[in-house]
């Protein structure tokens, strides 16, 4: 794996890292939110990562595996947590059903933070990994001079 490659896995990884965290904020965000466009309560969101470019299963069983060149990650996509709602007794508010319980969305503020949490030290490894790379691509120019 050349320089530039690692340096382009480590960004890949900054680059789902820092969605990840803003789609964690969104989640904070929303705790409350018993109601949104479409009239439902707000669902907690997460993000599905795959690998960028992967390597087809035809080059794998024909032996070129020692080929193989990472790819980084990327976010294939942003799924709704289907878990269910948290209700609360709440016979005075709008948003309350016929039995007067308010659904409020399955956001754990707790887990959230953990997960943001997470998410910042994967983000700043990626930096160590990126600025490592940078590192031993300056020294090799240097080595020219």
């Amino acid at each position: 794996m050349g320089v530039f490659s690692a340096m382009n896995v480590a960004a890949t990884g900054m680059t789902a890292q820092q969605l990840r965290m803003d789609v964690i904020a969104e989640n904070i965000a929303n705790a409350s939110t018993t109601r949104t466009e479409n009239g439902e309560a707000y669902r907690r969101k997460m993000l599905v990562f795959s690998e960028k470019n992967t390597t087809s299963f035809d080059h794998v069983l024909h032996g070129y595996l020692n080929q193989y060149q990472p790819n980084g990650v990327r976010v294939s996509g942003i799924v709704e947590d289907q878990s269910d709602l948290r209700l609360v007794y709440e016979p005075d508010n709008p948003d309350a059903n016929e039995d007067g319980y308010v659904e409020y969305p399955n956001v754990d503020t707790v887990t959230e933070m953990t997960n943001l949490i997470d998410s910042s030290r994967a983000y700043e490894a990626s930096v160590t990994s990126f600025n490592a790379a940078k590192s031993m691509a300056m020294k090799g120019l240097e080595l020219f001079q």
